[in-house]
């Protein structure tokens, strides 16, 4: 009896009341292609710093794992942190090193909390208002240096996508000053798509020889000198990514003298070297594909 009298009441109910709407809202979150866009922008900030490189690793918005890649050489536990310090952005939607500062300023109860990683190099990667996933180093030559790697490869999404970098309408990408200024304080990458990217270059001192088999170079050099090197053989190269290669010198090349408002162009494959650089040397560099 209690059985059908609470059946017609469930009934009525019902009858009466307004059909319930499934509540969903749209999101976005990180790809396979765009995490490796990521991790290559941070490889290339590394390169272009003379940093070790470590650990990057890449998760999507719900703190999961999407890419990560070891660079030789790193110490093994690297991957489990660089994971943590991007999972840590994305659930906190803060870079990592907000955390590790409040911990050291005395509110170190934080630590308790589970599945946090409180460790400088860990930053959100955030596209249109929306975190689509974090970016976390660990192993370079120092935190600061983590952190400037993690930053390299979420703005270079970022500027492709849109997000705190740059306004992308259609094919109209717009970097305002106050980030380009940035970027060359550090030299970083301002913008990277399939086809081509644009790095915000900077050089405190001589670097490696290197030849791009894919990429041509179209370097316009802002401030400073230096003696560059074109043609030519490289000395004791190494492949160190897909079609890059890199040695400590050139043997047999053309030197000249690159300063400010010049512009040179190294074609895809044609080997080149920064010999010595009166610094700081700040240049674009346009590499196209």
């Amino acid at each position: 009896m209690n059985y059908i009298k609470y059946l017609v009441i469930l009934t009525c109910l019902m009858a009466t009341s307004a059909p319930i709407k499934a509540q969903v809202v749209d999101k976005k979150t990180i790809s396979l292609d765009g995490a490796m866009q990521v991790i290559n922008a941070a490889k290339e900030y590394a390169r272009m710093n003379n940093a070790p490189g470590g650990v990057i690793a890449v998760v999507d918005d719900g703190g999961n794992l999407v890419a990560l890649e070891r660079i030789d050489g790193t110490f093994a536990a690297g991957a489990n942190i660089s994971i943590g310090k991007a999972r840590t952005a994305v659930i906190f939607k803060k870079p990592t090193k907000f955390f590790e500062d409040v911990i050291k300023n005395g509110r170190t109860p934080m630590v308790a909390l589970n599945d946090f990683t409180p460790l400088q190099g860990g930053v959100p990667i955030i596209i249109d208002g929306q975190v689509v996933g974090g970016v976390g180093v660990s192993g370079a030559a120092s935190a600061q240096q983590d952190e400037e790697l993690a930053i390299a490869g979420a703005n270079a999404l970022m500027s492709a996508s849109a997000g705190t970098s740059g306004i992308r309408n259609q094919d109209i990408t717009y970097i305002d000053k106050d980030k380009v200024s940035a970027a060359f304080a550090k030299g970083m990458p301002l913008l990277e798509v399939n086809n081509y990217k644009i790095h915000a270059s900077r050089r405190e001192g001589p670097g490696m020889a290197e030849v791009h088999d894919l990429d041509t170079d179209i370097i316009y050099v802002l401030e400073g000198s230096a003696e560059f090197v074109t043609g030519g053989t490289v000395v004791d190269g190494k492949t160190i990514a897909p079609d890059e290669i890199r040695g400590k010198e050139i043997r047999g090349g053309t030197e000249r003298k690159i300063a400010k408002g010049d512009v040179i162009v190294v074609p895809a494959g044609t080997p080149h070297w920064f010999k010595q650089v009166n610094a700081p040397l700040l240049y674009y560099v346009v590499k196209v594909s």
